[in-house]
């Protein structure tokens, strides 16, 4: 069988209604209901299959899984050149947040360095699931130990008014201050945010148990 036909096998009609609930931008009838970890091991299956190289290039898929696994096995590519070649070809094609978000590739982590130019310009992409995705390895890989205060500017940098977007601003936002307390706080004070992100920011941060209760409380009185 090939990936569809695997997909459709294992389709679940009560999580489709679930997903389509969560993923109200794309059509019903594109989402088959799979369940993450059988999509996972479909990916892992392709990958390690001759079939690798002829799925990625089958686009576009017919529905909301394909993509999912497409970007399951680019995440398991640990050539740097080649998996960040498969993320930039795919990119345009992603269509919802799902996608953008559920899939980090094991190359990115040990090569920051080269990972930071590509970062920078999928940030700047009028394409709201590539700036989505640019932001939310922003988030994964520069928030530790190679964190510097710039970022949070590159973070803050997206407008427009798309949801999705600007939800990932305030979940950066909001990681940034658990794990970049000092850094991060003038942008929940001086105006450097667009309001509703710094105010769902602001919420997210209150509501993660990895802040403080004294954060908690001086954040509370920026609302």
């Amino acid at each position: 069988m090939n990936v569809y036909e695997q997909l459709y096998a294992a389709r679940d009609d009560a999580n489709r209604e679930f997903v389509a609930k969560l993923v109200p931008n794309i059509p019903k009838e594109s989402i088959l209901g799979v369940r993450t970890p059988a999509m996972r091991a479909i990916a892992k299956e392709v990958f390690r299959s001759g079939e690798k190289d002829a799925f990625l290039a089958s686009l576009p898929h017919r529905c909301l899984e394909e993509n999912l696994v497409h970007f399951f096995v680019i995440a398991e590519i640990r050539d740097f050149a080649e998996c960040v070649a498969a993320v930039e070809a795919f990119l345009p094609r992603v269509d919802c947040w799902p996608v953008s978000d559920q899939a980090t590739p094991k190359s990115f982590r040990k090569n920051r360095e080269k990972l930071l130019p590509y970062i920078r310009k999928w940030i700047a992409s009028p394409h709201v699931y590539t700036a989505r995705f640019g932001l939310r390895m922003l988030m994964n890989e520069f928030l530790s130990e190679d964190f510097s205060e710039e970022y949070l500017a590159l973070a803050a940098s997206p407008e427009g008014e798309d949801y999705y977007l600007k939800m990932m601003q305030a979940w950066y936002f909001a990681t940034a201050l658990a794990k970049q307390y000092d850094a991060t706080l003038p942008y929940m004070e001086k105006g450097k945010l667009d309001e509703w992100v710094r105010r769902k920011a602001i919420q997210k941060a209150v509501e993660s148990f990895r802040v403080t209760e004294e954060h908690k409380a001086y954040l509370k009185s920026l609302r």
